[in-house]
């Protein structure tokens, strides 16, 4: 038996399972790895894994797809609360708290355009052209064709 030179891997088939259900859950990558960065590799070693594990990348290319379905399910519970876009000033005078509407909107133009990019088919942008088969481009104005002499 040939003994491995080097440090044994954190990355094992649990904490591959681990890091997978956390990214389904909406969490990213990079976030997962800094909050507990004695419990799991580094980002360079989890992308060398998925670069030599099928299995691993499997798990991760559905824990991506389960993500954005995670996160279109997040916009509508930041864009239903309003619970601090308001409040009370030390006069007791109710303002609006534009930076929180502002934090709001972002995070929500976030995940719509994550969700877009892993699942474009659910939720990307798309872009429909009119059914009119001589004027495939609506409110582009179509010119006919002049004839050229002699032409019926």
């Amino acid at each position: 038996m040939v003994k491995k030179i080097g440090r044994p891997s954190k990355l094992n088939s649990q904490k591959m399972d681990e890091i997978c259900a956390q990214i389904a859950q909406g969490k990213s990558l990079v976030g997962i790895l800094k909050r507990n960065p004695s419990r799991y590799p580094t980002y360079t070693n989890v992308m060398a894994a998925l670069r030599k594990n099928e299995e691993f990348r499997q798990k991760y290319a559905k824990a991506k797809e389960e993500q954005a379905d995670y996160l279109a399910e997040e916009i509508l519970e930041i864009a239903d609360d309003s619970t601090r876009d308001c409040y009370e000033d030390d006069d007791g005078e109710h303002k609006v708290d534009h930076e929180h509407i502002a934090r709001s909107r972002l995070r929500v133009d976030t995940r719509k355009w994550i969700a877009g990019k892993l699942k474009p088919k659910k939720y990307g942008e798309s872009l429909k052209l009119g059914n009119d088969p001589d004027n495939p481009f609506p409110g582009v104005i179509m010119y006919p064709e002049k004839k050229k002499e002699g032409e019926a």
